[in-house]
């Protein structure tokens, strides 16, 4: 394509040499326009399309410098190029300090060097203006993205920061500019506070890639802390000679705070704030280990509160609550730093008695707490009173493990409320009651699959926003013919310990599909039901062979089907849960974590498995009291882990309008509860749908 050249002078002599030189240029002709005064040039520069001036400054109405700054100002990215004699040349230099690319000497216009050098001007005005665009684009992009990015110098000084740097140190561009990079990033471990060598500097050493390892903290230039995660490269000019470093680094304090949230909730009761269970088995090993080197007795406290059911369902689970938090301040108080107080779950608490030597010692510990619980508790204005009765086991007597000392310390403490309760039993080898309590079930359960005593009822999961039923939950019930409606509570455990969780667990999923295909056939639309899977039935070696049959011989949409599985249960074995949960999302059957947070797992290995849904533990909804947001900051960080995530959120256990108000504020999709319906028989759940239908 060709040039179009405007030459501004009045002397014809010079237009025409110049329009013979340009239109016969070998290596294509130039178009020629040309004005004769300044300001024809400027209103031919103002209609646009010039690709270069010609400009001779001694015109009719404007003369020297004049002339080149008005041109100038109104073509400042079109390439312009003076025209003089020699005694001009003073001027043509000024004009090029003044931004024209060069000049072209009277009496050499005729002269073929004339296109060639009127060629490469244009052409390197061209590369200028892609440099600028693509220089321009880089550093929009660069102060668009969330990421900090700071480029050094060999001499490891500042040359660019963009915005997210700025913000992130406090450091301006200007003022971080030819300073050492070690000043305007101070990076210190998060840990010792030590300070950290700054990865530049490595990159500049040694050419190669460099990244933080550990938790790090950027101190900003005001005293600020947060903690980054980073890396840096090295930057080459085109001969491959290393030149400089870049830094590209993220504030990750929101991640890392709550990755540590949910890292100490999984090892930490929610509403106590004590070790769990998981906690409280990994200290005891701890302890054991210790007492065997030595030669001590460390000592187990089961304790069960008195008469807190009681409490519990004539004040309410906010009072409830309460009382719990307090008794676990008085025990607190009653042990030593060494010791370990565990909420075991319910009312029941697990003291740890770490260095005892004498089981009087533990005797002494049991006597402590029993004066202190049986102090009245001002609960909301109430004075609330309860006891409570201790189990206790001693090691090696009593067990070699923890899992047989919480067993014995259990069973003695069932003795003690036999005795009367507020007092302690320490474990005797033919305490046998909750032995005979268990063969007790354990005989009934293997024939109550044969009797038929099984029933699943049904609780509704609604749009926390419409108000309408999105599905239901299967929940068993054994309608024992002399015990009457027995809870899962009090087989389920026992089921699992027998073998029998699989068989049931087979006829749990059986019954719920057939109900399914039921309500179909009875006019519904498709109905979603969950079914919990405990880890027994999941770690089956044909658990996904038997769904299948079941899905087939039943006629079910395998999308109504929802399954249910703890965090527990899916990290047991993260790579054959993830394979065997992706057969089942092939199928289109839907994935759910339940008691989402009470678990022990990796969020990073979480992510890895094809989930739908997150249901929040019905714990982390009781705390919801509309008095503090920290109260439910557990269940706005997970609804907007699932949100990020896009996975729904549903949240168990809701029993008031204050809870369901909180849920609606941060988003919560469903949830399902007391204040919504308790579990219900099929054909009331039915009747349900129809209405809701």
């Amino acid at each position: 394509m060709a040039n179009r050249v405007l030459v501004i002078s009045a002397r014809p002599d010079d237009v025409r040499a110049l329009k013979h030189a340009l239109g016969n240029a070998s290596d294509g002709p130039f178009f020629v326009e040309d004005a004769s005064t300044l300001a024809q040039g400027l209103a031919r520069i103002h209609r646009g399309g010039i690709d270069a001036i010609l400009l001779d400054m001694m015109l009719p109405d404007s003369r020297g410098m004049s002339s080149f700054d008005q041109v100038h100002q109104l073509a400042r990215h079109t390439p312009i190029m003076t025209l003089c004699g020699v005694e001009e040349e003073t001027s043509a230099r000024e004009a090029v300090q003044r931004g024209a690319q060069g000049w072209l000497s009277r009496g050499y216009f005729d002269n073929s060097l004339v296109p060639q050098s009127l060629r490469s001007v244009i052409e390197r005005m061209k590369v200028e203006q892609g440099l600028y665009i693509a220089q321009a684009r880089a550093q929009i992009t660069l102060n668009s993205i969330g990421d900090a990015v700071i480029s050094v110098d060999m001499h490891g000084r500042v040359d660019y920061l963009n915005v997210a740097a700025e913000e992130m140190t406090g450091w301006t561009r200007d003022d971080a500019g030819g300073r050492p990079v070690a000043e305007v990033l101070v990076i210190v471990e998060g840990g010792t506070g030590n300070p950290v060598t700054n990865p530049v500097e490595h990159v500049l050493r040694s050419g190669q890639v460099q990244a933080l390892t550990g938790e790090v903290i950027l101190v900003d230039r005001h005293g600020r802390r947060r903690t980054i995660a980073d890396s840096a490269a090295p930057i080459f000019d085109w001969d491959g000679q290393l030149v400089g470093a870049v830094m590209v680094f993220r504030d990750i304090s929101d991640t890392v705070a709550l990755t540590s949230k949910m890292q100490h909730l999984a090892q930490h009761d929610f509403l106590t704030n004590l070790p769990n269970r998981v906690l409280l088995n990994d200290r005891i090993t701890q302890v054991i280990a210790s007492a065997r080197r030595s030669d001590t007795s460390p000592a187990l406290l089961f304790l069960d509160l008195d008469k807190f059911k009681h409490i519990n369902d004539s004040l309410g689970h906010a009072v409830g609550d309460q009382l719990l938090q307090a008794v676990a301040q008085r025990l607190l108080d009653c042990v030593r730093t060494s010791d370990t107080v565990s909420r075991h779950g319910g009312d029941e608490f697990v003291v740890l008695l770490a260095d005892e030597r004498r089981p009087q010692d533990a005797a002494l510990a049991a006597e402590k707490i029993l004066i202190a619980l049986s102090a009245p508790f001002l609960i909301e204005g109430q004075e609330l009173h309860t006891s409570t009765s201790i189990g206790i086991s001693v090691f090696p007597l009593d067990g070699p493990d923890a899992a047989t000392l919480i067993k014995n310390a259990d069973t003695a403490m069932y003795h003690a409320k036999e005795r009367g309760r507020n007092n302690y039993q320490f474990f005797r080898h033919d305490m046998n009651a909750r032995a005979v309590e268990r063969q007790l079930i354990e005989s009934n359960l293997r024939k109550a699959l044969e009797r038929q005593e099984f029933a699943l009822h049904y609780q509704p999961k609604l749009d926390l926003e419409s108000g309408k039923i999105t599905g239901v939950e299967a929940l068993l019930r054994w309608e024992h013919p002399e015990w009457g409606m027995t809870l899962p509570e009090r087989f389920i455990r026992i089921a699992e310990e027998c073998g029998l969780i699989v068989p049931i667990g087979r006829w749990v999923l059986q019954e719920a599909c057939e109900q399914a295909v039921r309500w179909r056939d009875s006019g519904l639309s498709r109905v979603s039901i969950a079914v919990n899977v405990s880890a027994f039935e999941f770690r089956h070696r044909d658990f996904f062979d038997h769904a299948l049959t079941v899905l087939a011989s039943s006629g079910v949409d395998p999308a109504c089907l929802q399954l249910e599985l703890t965090e527990s249960v899916l990290m047991r074995d993260v790579a054959a849960s993830a394979a065997l949960l992706a057969k089942f999302k092939e199928m289109g059957v839907e994935i759910a974590v339940d008691d989402f947070g009470t678990g022990y797992s990796s969020l990073s290995y979480l992510n890895q498995f094809p989930i739908d849904v997150l249901k929040i533990d019905q714990s982390f909804v009781r705390a919801i009291d509309g008095l503090s947001e920290s109260n439910g900051a557990i269940v706005s960080a997970v609804i907007g882990m699932g949100r990020s995530l896009h996975q729904r959120v549903i949240a168990e256990g809701i029993e008031d309008a204050t809870q369901l108000s909180f849920l609606k504020l941060h988003g919560c999709c469903e949830g399902q509860g007391y204040f919504f319906s308790q579990p219900v028989e099929a054909a009331r759940m039915g009747a349900m749908l129809h209405a809701d239908a």
